[in-house]
């Protein structure tokens, strides 16, 4: 079974609330739960959210061998943090980038992504279910590179 760690970064802890027309009005628990209930019995999921950028890489960096694969939604830091980015790079785990919006129909300065072009897939703009199309994709991934 894959351990896949959900790592979500700022604001995300305040979905359900902040700009309900364009986050959605569910929780970050509920994603959380939803995903528990999908994926149960094919992926053991670990939850982290932070609004710090640091903890954000500590974490990132305390997954080289603890992780088969990440799945990140980075929040605004998908478009600033060289540090998450260079940390992804230094633990080697495949991740998929999540967006619960579709950041490429909202303001410029959201369209590009530190991160994208290292990951193995993006999805974005299917609200909630970014993330368990997200975790289809990395499991389906990850499953791949561990065939003969």
């Amino acid at each position: 079974m894959s351990r896949i760690a959900v790592i979500n970064g700022p604001n995300l802890n305040m979905l359900g609330r902040r700009e309900p027309g364009i986050y959605g009005s569910g929780s970050l628990e509920d994603i959380q739960r939803a995903l528990s209930g999908r994926f149960q019995g094919r992926a053991e999921l670990g939850f982290h959210q932070s609004n710090s950028e640091g903890e954000l890489v500590s974490l990132i960096q305390t997954l080289a061998g603890a992780a088969d694969g990440i799945l990140l939604n980075a929040g605004a830091y998908t478009h600033t943090s060289v540090a998450i980015r260079d940390a992804l790079l230094a633990v080697d785990i495949p991740f998929v980038e999540v967006h619960l919006s579709n950041v490429h129909a909202r303001e410029q300065f959201r369209h590009g992504s530190l991160m994208a072009d290292l990951a193995v897939g993006v999805v974005a703009g299917f609200g909630a279910a970014s993330y368990e199309l997200g975790l289809e994709g990395l499991l389906g991934y990850l499953g791949g590179r561990e065939s003969p």
